[in-house]
């Protein structure tokens, strides 16, 4: 499949963009996708960024990541549901979790 010229720009920023990111920048990316794919309704795109943040868990941290999995699994059930709004307001707050996350690390860094 071929981008248009128009797309081209976007397509490679963004991919720019996904590549010099870092980890957390990442995870924040997946939320934005998700939390977008909610608001469109988008069944194939919520479950698919909601199953790529649930399967980058990381068990070591086995506490946590059991918490997020159960979190993204009940997200994940309002979207077969077709509760897409609940599943949106519960991605948008652990978004902002993550951003302040980012924003301390930044903030700690200079």
């Amino acid at each position: 499949m071929m981008l248009s010229y128009a797309a081209y720009p976007t397509a490679e920023y963004r991919q720019q963009e996904v590549m010099s990111a870092s980890s957390l920048r990442l995870i924040i990316m997946a939320y934005d996708f998700s939390i977008r794919a909610c608001e469109q309704q988008d069944f194939v795109k919520a479950t698919k960024g909601i199953s790529l943040l649930r399967d980058a868990l990381n068990f070591d941290y086995a506490e946590v990541a059991t918490g997020l999995f159960r979190i993204y699994q009940w997200c994940l059930d309002c979207i077969r549901a077709g509760d897409y709004a609940e599943a949106q307001k519960n991605l948008t707050e652990l978004r902002s979790a993550w951003v302040t996350v980012e924003n301390r690390l930044d903030g700690s860094m200079i």
